[in-house]
């Protein structure tokens, strides 16, 4: 396995000095102070947001706030198994898609297509599509610059980027009829008669009274700054950040995890959820806020599957038109952060997995056990991305590791090296106090959030 130099890199790279990879005792060798901001006491434009947050009456059926989705006791994601929320105005509609984390969006970048850099953060230029799409230079966790050449969509909110600010993400769900359900009328009018009214209106000024779509504007700001100010969204509170600063030792098992996530041969992970420490201090997202194509099953469960001319092809859906303008991405969804993955029952753009035993099977044996996963069609063969037309499975990532392993070949991972990223992954989990490592025998600090 190559050493590398994984801590306080801008990006992912050989090491070229002594290996910062993990200790055998667990220990981190190159521990780094991390950029994260205190909690700081919320401004009036935020506390009118956390009320509205928290608010059913916002909803067309005054039973579902934000919170009904993004429970805040579970890191803003989901409660239960259900593969999609069910909302609407009477409760009984399906949503489109699984319900995503709201926590660690403060710093995604707008949409754009452009050159693949999975370690920044900052706005990258949109340029011209390219013809085709499907093959690319092969992307790992220790070399992202390798696939710098590709034309990649990256940035933006929701599972197809086709928001580029928390501003313009509030009114997606709000107004979803398949969602909250509400109206932009009945919205304005419970904004001028809430509890949280009289500050609102004060910050939106003459303008806010005499428009309701001004003051509609601004309560959707409102929310989006609840969601930057409140430390809780984004707390970088896990055991891997106490880890980083030297204040925590991996378990065994986490050990190999980490280092199994991070080797491009094996799990190589950390080609799309990069967990480099960037220049400035800013902690790793667990994402590069690119979009991939890993032809996740048809989720049967969902009802408009059973319409066969159905498909959700993620980026290429974000606008009119965008089958043909964007088909080189058709297919392809947003990369979340691995961060409070562990605490999840939905994963995929549908929900389809359960667990992250599946989600990991699936990673590594799409391709080498597709009967696994895909059911077969009439004539007894395997229907391999059966949630992909055709015309797009040539988007497909059959390139980077693990998905790069051809029928009869061995695995990437076997089960116990699997279960061991799935270790790793639970020391993402927000809300860390040391408590569990010294159940386990490890001497670790940190300090209680």
């Amino acid at each position: 396995m190559l050493s590398l130099s994984l801590v306080g890199q801008g990006s992912a790279q050989p090491a070229a000095g002594p290996s910062c990879s993990p200790a055998t005792d667990g220990s981190n060798p190159c521990p780094r102070k991390l950029h994260i901001h205190a909690q700081q006491p919320l401004s009036t434009m935020a506390t009118v947001g956390q009320a509205m947050f928290f608010d059913p009456s916002l909803s067309g059926s005054g039973k579902f706030s934000c919170a009904s989705c993004h429970v805040p006791a579970l890191h803003y994601g989901p409660a239960g198994k259900t593969a999609v929320f069910m909302g609407g105005a009477a409760g009984d509609r399906e949503g489109r898609r699984e319900i995503p984390s709201l926590t660690y969006l403060e710093r995604q970048p707008p949409f754009s297509i452009g050159p693949d850099d999975a370690v920044a953060d900052d706005v990258a230029p949109t340029i011209a599509v390219p013809v085709t799409g499907g093959a690319h230079a092969a992307k790992s966790a220790i070399n992202t610059a390798s696939s710098a050449t590709n034309l990649v969509p990256q940035g933006g909110l929701f599972l197809d980027g086709r928001a580029d600010t928390l501003h313009q993400q509030a009114s997606g769900p709000m107004f979803d009829p398949d969602e909250m359900a509400g109206s932009p009328e009945k919205v304005s009018a419970r904004l001028k008669t809430a509890d949280y009214a009289a500050p609102l209106r004060a910050l939106a000024g003459i303008r806010g009274q005499k428009s309701s779509d001004f003051l509609l504007s601004e309560g959707l700001f409102a929310l989006a700054r609840y969601q930057i100010e409140n430390q809780a969204f984004h707390p970088y509170s896990s055991k891997f950040d106490a880890w980083l600063q030297g204040n925590a030792r991996f378990t065994p098992i986490e050990r190999e995890g980490y280092m199994l996530f991070n080797d491009p041969k094996k799990g190589n992970c950390a080609a799309c959820h990069v967990d480099t420490v960037r220049a400035d201090g800013l902690p790793p997202l667990f994402t590069d806020h690119q979009y991939e194509a890993l032809a996740a099953p048809r989720n049967p469960a969902l009802q408009h599957t059973h319409d066969a001319g159905y498909y959700d092809l993620g980026v290429c859906d974000q606008k009119p038109g965008g089958r043909k303008d964007l088909a080189p991405y058709c297919g392809m969804f947003a990369t979340p952060t691995l961060r409070n993955t562990a605490t999840r029952n939905t994963f995929f753009h549908n929900g389809v997995f359960h667990s992250l035993d599946d989600v990991m099977d699936f990673y590594v044996l799409r391709d080498l056990e597709p009967e696994r996963f895909y059911p077969r069609g009439p004539d007894g063969k395997v229907q391999a991305y059966n949630d992909i037309p055709a015309a797009y499975q040539g988007n497909v990532d059959k390139t980077d590791a693990p998905f790069d392993r051809k029928p009869g070949q061995a695995p990437a991972l076997t089960k116990a090296e699997r279960n061991a990223i799935i270790a790793f992954l639970k020391t993402l989990t927000d809300g860390w106090t040391g408590e569990t490592a010294q159940a386990d025998g490890v001497q670790a600090t940190q300090t209680k959030h």
